[in-house]
């Protein structure tokens, strides 16, 4: 059994040191006032007891409260008083190094919440430590200085949860659309050296790549691109070989027809695209950002974004080409092909591409494969997408979202009138836990209306922060994205205040735990037709907050289904900590992504997506739904199944298939989790291979790929869920 130290590092149990500490504090009381030998031990006793029926290792600060109500039980007052005021000595004591004994634990690695804190970090890496240590000085400095007090506490205690805190000291957004077309058609400047428009596809592509890597470098979430900004580069690379191939057959004096020097110029075209979706595909996986981690980026693929029908098929062709190595995949150190986490794929699901018949099935064939393999792409449905997604013009748009599934809100430029999305972002994101509120309550419904007002009213003023935090940036902060043509063109010196007004940017108003919500107040799971309108009732409140505080602010604030990774952990032993265990709400290590089903819950693929697909649309600041199903490789006309039932019923949905790989024995099926000594643990179920480093697992945990391992809470989600196909 283990115990969390303050610094994050891991350590054995050891009973004698709470007898200890409790003999200390008896020792300093008159006798009569004194324990017994045998109430030490049994105090001690008691603690150790309840640390290994508890579903988590608890920490210091967990296992001494346990010691300080143990002595208060037995009457032992001025014991108890002793205790108290030794742990306040020694919290005064530590104050001055908590800093410092994290970033020294990280250092060392032996920090397991922050080695597990992101599923796409590997801790041990110079890159990602320094990015850590300078996370743990910003979080510092956030905490003491910048933030409100009681938003530090509220955090703290996991009643919400402030994300990225170890960016909000620097003047840093959170996720964006990259207006490629501007960069590559107008020019960009990249680390001082000016980039000029490409005269070949394959060109693009590397640009492209510099660019995404330069983004993620300036910001700390997620960002996009779309394959429809590269797709005017196939034809001036058709023309420049065409004019190569013309010029070959004159040196040689060789007369060819039109047709033949059309299939030579197509052969060569289909290896230059070849070669720069390689380059996409290679550089995003082994790029290393100043965070030390792969871009976390979006490639989107949408036929209709095509301006005509040249483009259209020349997109088609990089579409192809780009789905056809996600399924090859990527070589891991052994030389064996593994699936890779980034870059991740959103394919639009259309008239002209979903059913057998139309010009790009096809490709829908060939997504499905990919998915089946590779778990990837994800589907968006452009008929549903239309119907949500309406601007002030009544007109509906399709677009991608930033990263794995933050939305913007449509919005109409007020000079040219036009709908826009490329260039635009998200300034940050504050989360609200409705287990909290619903716990806090006691399941009285008014007690719950005025505790969620008040958690509201919290994060409405931890998302001002934020945004105050980003007024008066300079535009020399970022060039790349504020000057060069990433988010913006601002002149230098300019600040980029203009874009957080008026719908330009969003802002996100995050919640998780509806499902664990809704089960204590109601008794039933939101599924429940009794309970729904219930869960419907608190997303509709949620968006009415985010509607009066745009109209308060002139920002866009958005609600926004959080995608829960080291954070579910952190709020479900929060839980654990405020109201003990409660059956079916807080005797998990996690709790459940924004409106999801329960991963427990037995419920089929068309189901879950029918009942999800009213909450997602709640969702307008970006949510993602999914389906977990067995391994669909010699079943590919099921996937497709649920890909046509995505493309009617709801805007943004994904599969979640396995894909792993023991280097040990060769085995390529589905590692398992299997629980030792109350931790968790990745086993090859072929040879009983459990080093992490010698195995290759790839999940889904919030709609990134993960594949550097989780918390232990996020890794009971994952051992949890039941398959929907």
């Amino acid at each position: 059994m283990k115990i969390i130290k303050r610094n994050g590092s891991e350590v054995p149990f050891d009973i004698f040191r709470i007898a200890n500490a409790i003999k200390k504090a008896n020792a300093e009381v008159d006798e009569d006032e004194r324990l017994k030998e045998t109430q030490i031990m049994d105090i001690s006793y008691d603690v150790m007891h309840r640390c290994e029926e508890a579903l988590h290792a608890l920490n210091v600060e967990e296992i001494q409260d346990m010691v300080e109500n143990g002595i208060m039980e037995r009457g032992a007052f001025q014991v108890a008083r002793k205790y108290i005021t030794y742990r306040y000595i020694q919290n005064l004591k530590r104050k001055r190094n908590t800093t410092d004994d994290k970033i020294l634990s990280l250092i060392e690695c032996n920090n397991e919440d922050v080695k597990q804190e992101n599923s796409n970090k590997n801790p041990t890496v110079n890159s990602v430590q320094r990015d850590y240590m300078a996370g743990e000085v910003s979080k510092d400095l956030a905490n003491r200085i910048l933030l409100p007090k009681d938003v530090v506490e509220a955090n703290a205690e996991g009643i919400i949860h402030f994300h990225d805190a170890d960016y909000y000291a620097q003047h840093m957004h959170n996720c964006d659309l990259v207006n490629l077309e501007d960069m590559l058609q107008n020019g960009t400047v990249i680390s001082g050296t000016t980039i000029d428009k490409p005269h070949s596809f394959s060109t693009a592509c590397n640009i492209a790549t510099q660019i995404i890597a330069q983004v993620a470098s300036s910001q700390y979430g997620g960002q996009s691109i779309s394959l429809t900004h590269l797709a005017p580069f196939v034809d001036v690379s058709r023309q420049r070989i065409r004019k190569k191939v013309e010029e070959e057959a004159e040196i040689m004096g060789v007369k060819v027809d039109d047709d033949t020097i059309s299939r030579i110029v197509e052969d060569r075209l289909l290896d230059e695209i070849k070669k720069g979706v390689q380059t996409i595909q290679y550089q995003v996986v082994t790029l290393m950002t100043t965070n030390g981690q792969a871009p976390f980026v979006t490639v989107f693929m949408y036929l209709n974004e095509a301006r005509n029908e040249r483009e259209k098929k020349d997109l088609a062709i990089i579409i192809e080409e780009m789905l056809r190595q996600r399924i090859q995949g990527v070589k891991n150190e052994a030389g064996e092909w593994i699936t890779p986490a980034f870059p991740k794929l959103i394919y639009v699901l259309e008239e002209d591409n979903i059913r057998p018949g139309t010009p790009y099935f096809y490709l829908t064939e060939l997504s499905a494969k990919c998915t089946a393999k590779r778990m990837v792409p994800d589907y968006i449905s452009e008929k549903v997408m239309i119907k949500n997604k309406v601007d002030e013009n009544g007109e509906g748009h399709c677009y991608t979202c930033m990263g794995c599934r933050s939305f913007l809100t449509p919005y109409v430029d007020p000079v040219t009138k036009e709908p826009k999305y490329y260039g635009r972002f998200n300034q940050g994101v504050v989360t609200i836990n409705l287990v909290d509120v619903a716990l806090s309550s006691g399941r009285n419904i008014e007690e719950f209306w005025r505790i969620f007002d008040e958690r509201l009213e919290l994060c409405h003023r931890a998302l001002v922060a934020r945004h105050e935090r980003l007024k008066g940036t300079l535009s020399d902060a970022a060039p790349i994205l504020w000057q060069y043509g990433a988010l913006a063109r601002l002149k230098k010196g300019e600040t980029i205040d203009k874009l957080l007004f008026g719908g330009y940017s969003t802002i996100s108003l995050g919640y998780a735990g509806l499902y664990e919500c809704v089960k204590y107040m109601t008794g039933k799971s939101h599924t429940d037709e009794e309970a729904t309108p219930f869960a419907l009732s608190i997303m509709e409140y949620m968006n009415a907050k985010c509607a009066a505080w745009r109209a308060e602010h002139n920002v866009a604030f958005s609600l926004y289904g959080t995608p829960l990774e080291s954070t579910t952990y952190k709020f479900a032993r929060a839980l654990q900590k405020r109201f003990g265990i409660v059956p079916g709400i807080t005797d998990k290590n996690y709790i459940t992504n924004s409106y999801h089903v329960h991963v427990t819950e037995e419920i089929d693929a068309f189901t879950k997506l029918g009942f999800e697909a009213k909450f997602q649309k709640l969702s307008p600041g970006g949510a993602i739904s999914y389906v977990e199903v067995p391994d669909m490789q010699d079943n590919i006309e099921a996937v497709i199944a649920v890909m046509q039932y995505i493309y009617d019923h709801i805007m943004y949905a994904e599969l979640n298939t396995k894909s792993d790989y023991c280097q040990v024995c060769g085995y390529d099926g589905e590692i398992k989790i299997v629980e030792e000594d109350g931790k968790l643990i990745w086993e090859c179920p072929k040879c009983g291979n459990r080093d992490q480093s010698k195995m290759n697992v790839a999940r889904r945990t919030c709609g990134y790929i993960g594949t550097q391992y989780w918390n232990q809470g996020r890794t009971q989600e994952i051992k949890d869920r039941v398959l929907h196909l």
